[in-house]
């Protein structure tokens, strides 16, 4: 079959998918491919849930849709209440169709929130460099990528950026805890520069995502962060859409640090790809003004839809019930070892980092001076098309064009097992083996 009418954002042929189970997906030859990259880190409870299938089937047969303005339902209600348990403080939740979608709702959440309460001179929002927060405009706007970003300059609102605390890549005498510090001063410099009256949020990653492929701050990073925007009288906006919903090992990755946020924004593993599905959470101290101004400006026409939300409400039933969140973090190590590990047989694989089953790592030309590779010789590019001919997925986007240099994720569903994790690593190995004879990389052993 082929396909002349459907278009996305690759020319790549891709081959037609069959069916899908576990961490398993099937093409129509019958060729099995591994799903080492939950589909696009968000399939966290594996393919063909039993249980989550069963749950939105009961739904379609009570009713599909009701629109927000006319009815309340069940599922919204009880999901609500559901991550309002696992979120305290965070009491108030709205949902949308995705973390584009959930990005959008955050923004205007917070401005319409200093609207309320006598700031309206608040309107920036702060991102950092690299960063990607969404394809939408308003997400574009704080997306810290210039290749998504350049050519809706003028349809859109590029707002401020801070360079993201990729540490790794500094050459400098400062320890990890110095580092963290010195990057979360550069918000407080940019918050000065853009004269703090003006300033409304800060939107970041607890655990990088696309862009910066599982990037970890120092722990001081996140402590100072939180100080900055306190001082200020500025938000703090975690994007959790991928980070988030058990996959990191904690059911938020900010929790790791303790990290207090003012608004979360989830999606991805909230319905694990069951279902469209995103929300964002914030505390009545936010939404209250805005309800008493008359209302959240806002909405989509499937926020809330009911099977959606019966989804997410089974799927976080089957994170609970199959202990996922505290196997993230046992299977994460794992995997993490076994990474690294790959990483003394090919050298120029470094800086593997992440938490629980969200993890990534870097391709250089030379490790040790963080030189990367020519732009031009799209190494996770290749490194992605060798997987896949092996059977095996993973995950990566090229930043800048590569001026960031290459990175590549591995992100198996959280029902991933030792021996499944092996097989991933033997895969992935092989495929570095190729990668190195044709880049002319080293390999040790």
């Amino acid at each position: 079959m082929t396909n002349q009418n459907l278009f996305y954002y690759t020319r790549l042929p891709r081959p037609m998918v069959d069916r899908a189970e576990g961490i398993y997906l099937w093409d129509k030859t019958g060729k099995r491919f591994i799903d080492g990259s939950s589909g696009a880190v968000n399939v966290n409870i594996g393919h063909g849930n039993r249980n989550v299938i069963d749950a939105m089937k009961r739904q379609m047969d009570k009713v599909c849709f009701a629109y927000t303005i006319h009815f309340e339902t069940e599922p919204a209600v009880e999901l609500a209440r559901d991550l309002a348990r696992r979120m305290p403080g965070m009491d108030r939740i709205y949902f949308v169709s995705g973390g584009s979608e959930a990005v959008e709702a955050a923004l205007k959440l917070a401005r319409q929130w200093a609207v309320a309460t006598g700031q309206s001179e608040r309107w920036k929002v702060i991102g950092r460099m690299p960063s990607y927060h969404g394809i939408t405009i308003g997400a574009l706007g704080v997306t810290g990528d210039h290749v998504l970003t350049d050519a809706f300059d003028a349809i859109g609102r590029g707002m401020p950026l801070v360079p993201a605390p990729m540490t790794h890549r500094d050459r400098d005498n400062l320890s990890d805890e110095e580092r963290g510090l010195r990057y979360a001063d550069m918000l407080e410099e940019k918050i000065l520069e853009e004269g703090p009256e003006s300033v409304l949020a800060f939107i970041m990653e607890p655990i990088g995502g696309a862009a910066t492929a599982a990037l970890v701050a120092p722990d001081s990073y996140y402590r100072r962060v939180r100080e900055i925007c306190d001082r200020h009288g500025i938000l703090l906006i975690h994007d959790e859409v991928m980070s988030g919903a058990g996959r990191t090992g904690k059911f938020l990755g900010g929790e790791h640090w303790n990290c207090r946020p003012d608004i979360v924004i989830l999606s991805k593993g909230l319905s694990s790809g069951y279902q469209p599905l995103g929300a964002i959470a914030a505390p009545e101290r936010i939404v209250g003004p805005i309800i008493a101004m008359g209302g959240f400006l806002h909405g989509h026409t499937y926020a809330g839809n009911p099977v959606a939300c019966a989804a997410g409400l089974a799927v976080l039933s089957e994170t609970d019930r199959l202990g996922l969140v505290e196997r993230a973090a046992v299977m994460g190590e794992a995997l993490k070892s076994e990474l690294e590990q790959l990483g003394k047989r090919f050298p120029f694989v470094a800086d593997i980092r992440g938490k629980g089953l969200l993890l990534g790592a870097e391709i250089y030309a030379d490790p040790v001076a963080k030189r990367p590779l020519p732009p031009e010789a799209f190494a996770n590019t290749r490194l992605l098309d060798l997987a896949f001919e092996r059977g095996l997925i993973i995950y990566s986007r090229r930043v800048k064009g590569g001026a960031f240099g290459d990175n590549f994720m591995v992100c198996p569903p959280l029902i991933v097992s030792r021996e499944q994790i092996g097989e991933i690593v033997s895969i992935l190995g092989d495929s570095l083996q190729q990668l190195a004879r044709e880049l002319d990389l080293p390999v040790d052993g």
